[in-house]
């Protein structure tokens, strides 16, 4: 067994020394086969085992392999780092490490964020506190406290995704007045953004998922004129000091009288014709508005011979596609790099 461990030894010695001395990997494959392959010299060494006696036999072998085990940890040491030197190399070639590197990409809020901020600050300065509420909401916040009763045909514009039988995910952010006037007594002022839910139709104006802002001010003397102005302000602040803002008649239960909103066309600036924007109209709708309906206010507990009050709810999403003159809703939320980083 002596001689067999001073012969493993004097192997490991010499195959240190190969794997040491080779100069690249295909100098190290030849170590290799050489000292570990059908024919090296650690098969040599197998074949003698034969001669010995029987019970000296498996510590023998076992002596072997232990042998044949470092030597391949060995070599994978080296293959390792000749790679990595090799890598090195090609990489020296082909990149210029002194060169400076890309800038870090600096990111920015999403464009519909950024009109949800500045709508949110320019009520904030009129006074407006801003509200949030739930997105899973009861019917009766939802509809019933709104004006629409269960047998109302208005419930079908909202064609929602219902929980359970009474609850389900908000529409509209209308449910935030409904909460801030049971909680409250007049004068109250809020501006309520969030996100809504139905089941529409993805397409190039609609989103299943979507975010509204709303507005309310309830007070004593509160009239039309005061929604008109508010708005018309909004709209210039958001797109620029020539907007116009119109008020179309319209209906919604929870309001009398009723009406939508338009602003003029950022892009052809009113003037119509082959828009693309407008479809040749000058005007893109925002939202409906109006002056809050006498049964809302006594649902709530106010007095409507005393107090009155307006509100509004637009899509932020309409809103951007305008400011921003986008031809399609989607891309607010495919997160494409190149769309994101134009707008910011």
């Amino acid at each position: 067994m002596s001689e067999l461990a001073t012969q493993l030894e004097e192997l490991r010695r010499r195959f240190g020394n190969a794997v040491a001395g080779a100069p690249d990997e295909a100098g190290l494959e030849q170590v290799r086969i050489a000292y570990l392959g059908r024919n090296g010299e650690v098969t040599q060494v197998r074949r003698t085992i034969g001669r010995l006696p029987a019970h000296e036999r498996p510590a023998a072998g076992k002596s072997i392999n232990d042998a044949v085990g470092a030597m391949e940890a060995e070599l994978q040491t080296a293959q390792a780092r000749l790679e990595s030197l090799t890598f090195q190399s090609e990489l020296a070639e082909s990149i210029d490490v002194t060169f400076p590197a890309i800038p870090a990409g600096a990111g920015s809020l999403n464009p519909v964020r950024r009109v949800i901020d500045d709508a949110c600050t320019y009520f904030r300065r009129h006074g407006f506190a801003v509200v949030v509420g739930d997105e899973i909401e009861s019917d009766y916040n939802n509809f019933d406290a709104l004006n629409i009763p269960s047998d109302h045909p208005a419930r079908e514009g909202f064609d929602s995704f219902w929980i359970t039988a009474t609850l389900l995910l908000r529409p509209h952010t209308s449910p935030v007045q409904i909460r801030t006037m049971q909680q409250h007594r007049p004068p109250i002022a809020i501006v309520a953004p969030g996100k809504c839910f139905r089941r529409d139709a993805v397409d190039a104006r609609h989103l299943f998922q979507f975010h509204q802002i709303e507005g309310l001010l309830v007070a004593q003397g509160i009239h039309f004129g005061h929604l008109k102005g508010m708005l018309a302000e909004m709209c210039r602040e958001l797109f620029g000091a020539q907007q116009s803002v119109r008020f179309r008649p319209s209906y919604f239960p929870f309001t009398e009288p009723s009406a939508e909103v338009d602003t003029t066309c950022p892009k052809c600036g009113g003037e119509g014709a082959s828009c693309s924007m407008c479809g040749g109209s000058g005007w893109i709708e925002l939202g409906g508005a109006g002056m809050v309906h006498p049964s809302v206010l006594r649902e709530v507990g106010y007095d409507p011979d005393i107090y009155s009050g307006w509100a509004f709810g637009f899509g932020v999403e309409r809103l951007a596609l305008a400011r921003y003159e986008v031809d399609d809703i989607r891309r607010f939320i495919n997160g494409d790099p190149n769309f994101l980083e134009q707008l910011a």
